[in-house]
């Protein structure tokens, strides 16, 4: 966390010396932009059954409908912290939340099913420019030490809180308007947000001339989409087959071609020497594969719910609030936890938490109930992924640069995401291999449970590569606060990773003996 803040660039309004802005003001500002975002990745769940039946989409097109948002919003997401970085953090914030709201009320409004695919597009475009700023105009407006700990703990919980949400704001808007609900709410809520960050948030930046790296956004975008693509083609063909492994091929070439390029430029989107520090690189690896388990709950709960057990969407929607509750809880829990057990012990736990959740999920039936098949391995899923998501972020941000501060927290939303997206593909061809295209609640319910089961593994893969590779913790003997230098990536396993301040990314108090992270 530390150096985030460090180079603000006042804006007129402070220039002129008018007051700064409330913490609460901000707060509630980026926190708005951020459940926005995050809502549209969980909120047309619920509302798949009516849009594919109101235009005609596929199987194939639903899915879509989801990855079209999480792929653009994964992949321009680095663009967007670089853009935030360079041209002022609280303008990208505007220009993105914009766009979101633009595409918003064009997807509400579609009358074919390109046009909804198109429309949700764009949206993850938005998305992806305004999200990467949320994170550094908070740790820029909040000091650093326990309020800040608090202010992220508040983040990932209003993060987490818009993704499980979701079920249930879309259940509400479609049972009782519409489908298109889903998508024109936002169009009121992003013009109010818009009026509260113009008059809120300040301007910030770094303190560099560097340039966009245009070639390196459209290289990585376009590979993880065609690796989307092919994955999700194999429910269709095959793994064999010969238009899979050429999406595959093509995606492989794209994500080269996105690693030369960055590894010549002068300016690079995505620096690659980020991921010689350790706890950056191996942070952003455990959030790809939790986010490759966790998108899929909600998408398969929520067909589960309506598609086996009969639920209409607004009752599939309230049968997921105690695991909206759960996911909040657990990212609120998570600074407390991280004050004495340490950043890495409750990343475990959380995960740990969450495979045993999708365990128990798996194990579901066509004859389910409410408290056994919904109800206790939702709470237990969602409590997990709270739990392990707020300190993976502070991980992940906590050795940057302050020039690359919009960048990193860019860096570990795209992990989320596109590990998300990717999950999202690669689970339901699993679960499609299961039911083998019938439609009976019973087939479908082994195709939902081999996908929970499956997203255990994920989770417990994540669990050995965080207890091998996140850095370890143990306490000082000086009662001192560590004092934190300039990042360097040349030795981060000898002592502290560079540009880290322990006592900040734990939430630890001043004066407490702060930890040192070991290789």
């Amino acid at each position: 966390m530390t150096g985030m803040a460090d180079h603000p660039l006042p804006d007129s309004a402070r220039a002129a010396g008018r007051r700064t802005p409330p913490t609460w003001a901000v707060l509630l500002a980026v926190c708005a932009g951020q459940f926005l975002v995050v809502l549209d990745v969980s909120v047309v769940n619920v509302a798949l059954p009516s849009m594919r039946e109101d235009l005609a989409l596929s199987a194939t097109g639903l899915q879509w409908v989801v990855n079209a948002y999480s792929i653009a919003f994964a992949g321009f997401m680095l663009f967007g912290g670089r853009a935030g970085d360079l041209f002022g953090r609280k303008r990208m914030f505007l220009v993105g939340l914009a766009v979101f709201t633009a595409a918003s009320l064009a997807g509400g409004v579609a009358q074919e099913g390109w046009q909804l695919l198109a429309a949700r597009a764009v949206q993850g475009l938005g998305a992806a420019v305004l999200a990467p700023s949320t994170l550094t105009l908070l740790t820029s407006a909040v000091p650093e030490g326990p309020a800040r700990a608090r202010a992220i703990g508040t983040w990932s919980a209003v993060g987490a809180g818009g993704g499980a949400a979701g079920g249930l704001v879309g259940g509400v808007l479609t049972d009782g308007l519409s489908w298109r609900w889903v998508l024109l709410i936002n169009v009121p809520i992003g013009i109010a947000v818009l009026a509260a960050a113009s008059r809120w948030l300040t301007e910030s930046r770094a303190t560099t001339g560097r340039r966009l790296d245009l070639p390196g956004a459209v290289l990585v975008t376009a590979g993880l989409a065609v690796l989307a693509y092919g994955i999700a083609e194999t429910e269709a063909q095959g793994w064999d087959a010969p238009g899979t492994l050429v999406a595959l091929a093509v995606a492989v070439l794209l994500i080269l071609g996105f690693l030369l390029v960055e590894a010549r430029s002068r300016a690079p989107l995505m620096p690659l020497k980020l991921f010689r520090v350790r706890s950056v690189s191996a942070a952003n690896a455990v959030m790809i594969i939790s986010g490759a388990a966790m998108m899929g709950m909600w998408f398969f709960m929520t067909l589960y719910a309506q598609n086996v057990l009969g639920y209409s969407p607004l009752l599939a929607g309230l049968a997921l609030i105690p695991s909206s509750l759960a996911v909040v809880s657990g990212a609120k829990l998570a600074p407390v936890l991280m004050r004495s057990l340490g950043a890495r012990p409750v990343v475990l736990l959380g995960t740990a938490v969450a495979a045993a959740g999708f365990g128990w999920q798996s194990t579901m039936r066509a004859d389910g109930t409410f408290l056994g098949d919904i109800l206790g391995p939702g709470i237990v899923m969602m409590a997990g992924a709270g739990l392990a998501g707020t300190p993976l972020a502070s991980l992940a941000v906590s050795g940057a640069d302050p020039r690359d501060a919009g960048l990193v927290s860019g860096l570990i939303n795209t992990s989320r995401t596109m590990g998300g997206a990717l999950g999202l593909a690669i689970l339901s061809t699993v679960a499609a291999s299961a039911t083998a295209g019938a439609d009976a609640p019973e087939a479908l319910t082994d195709g939902y449970a081999l996908a929970f089961r499956t997203a255990a593994v994920m989770l417990a893969g994540a669990f050995v590569l965080g207890l091998l590779w996140l850095p370890r913790e143990r306490r000082r003997t000086s009662t001192a606060p560590t004092a934190s230098g300039p990042p360097s990536t040349d030795h981060p396993a000898k002592e502290d990773p560079p540009g880290i301040n322990p006592t900040a990314a734990r939430g630890d108090t001043p004066g407490a003996a702060p930890l040192r992270q070991e290789g």
